[in-house]
């Protein structure tokens, strides 16, 4: 079946060739005369290795080897130096190639997810133009600090490890908007990052340290349950709480009003700017 699929491709010239969910064991090597290729799909098999030929795909932008048998990072990576999407998720890898990343200087989105992963090689700044990056259901102990020299990363996904800090420089990252450090064992935040990353929900880690440099924060958690308008739960917007105390300090309080208690405040500033509630009247003075 995949041969023949393989085959249709080659009489086709085709850029796009998906070969998930076929058992395969190998690639077959005639994939790698398939030089106009773009996006390869070989998801959910059994794969453990791949052929030196593909090295010949140098169109290939986006390469899924999701759910296979992969034990170490195949080397023929390395000579695809246009690849943008790389997905690796719920394979076997221990350790990353750092030699692999020093070749795809192009690559932007990178997926890691459900592994057995320990650390990540600090050669991974070498991924220069990476903007999205998810090593979820890992066991990382750690991040090295060179991965905040990635400049361009917008967002950063280390859910369900064993990350017990985060690196001081994670504050160089300018461009990431979203950070997702749940079912860790963090205790202390760095300051760089505690006021300005929204976390997916701090549930799993000890944040009690991080608390003692918002003491408001620490009244709304040991009080409130559910926001006064949306009725979410705070525990999976903390920051955003913070963020809004941080305003609240800014503002003035115009009487007469009904204003919120700290044990009824909003849990963001979409519910903020919420109309229909009577709970508060707030304007900038």
């Amino acid at each position: 079946m995949a041969d023949a699929l393989v085959l249709r491709a080659l009489r086709g010239n085709a850029r796009h060739l998906d070969l998930s969910g076929k058992k395969l064991r190998r690639v077959p090597k005639a994939v790698g005369r398939l030089f106009e290729l773009n996006r390869l799909q070989l998801k959910n098999n059994l794969l453990s290795d791949m052929p030196a030929e593909l090295q010949a795909l140098s169109n290939l932008t986006e390469l899924n080897l999701g759910n296979n048998s992969f034990e170490t990072l195949p080397e023929v990576l390395k000579h695809l130096r246009q690849l943008r999407k790389l997905h690796l998720f719920g394979n076997k890898l221990e350790a990353l190639s750092p030699s692999v990343f020093e070749c795809l200087e192009d690559l932007a989105f990178l997926n890691l997810n459900n592994n057995k992963l320990t650390t990540l090689p600090e050669e991974i700044c070498r991924l220069t133009q990476l903007k999205y990056l998810t090593v979820n259901n890992n066991q990382l102990e750690s991040i090295p600090s060179k991965l905040c020299l990635l400049q361009h990363l917008c967002e950063l996904h280390l859910a369900h490890n064993k990350l017990k800090s985060l690196p001081h420089d994670i504050g160089f990252l300018t461009n990431l908007k979203k950070l997702s450090v749940p079912r860790n064992k963090i205790q202390v935040l760095p300051e760089e990052i505690a006021a300005r990353y929204i976390l997916n929900g701090p549930s799993g880690n000890s944040l009690t340290k991080a608390l003692e440099h918002y003491p408001e924060a620490r009244k709304i958690l040991d009080h409130a349950s559910l926001c006064a308008v949306c009725k979410s739960s705070f525990l999976n917007t903390w920051l955003e709480c913070v963020s809004f105390v941080d305003l609240a300090r800014k503002i003035s309080i115009v009487s007469p009003v009904h204003v919120v208690p700290i044990r009824a405040l909003l849990c963001s500033y979409k519910c903020f700017n919420e109309s229909g509630h009577q709970f508060y009247g707030i304007a900038i003075p």
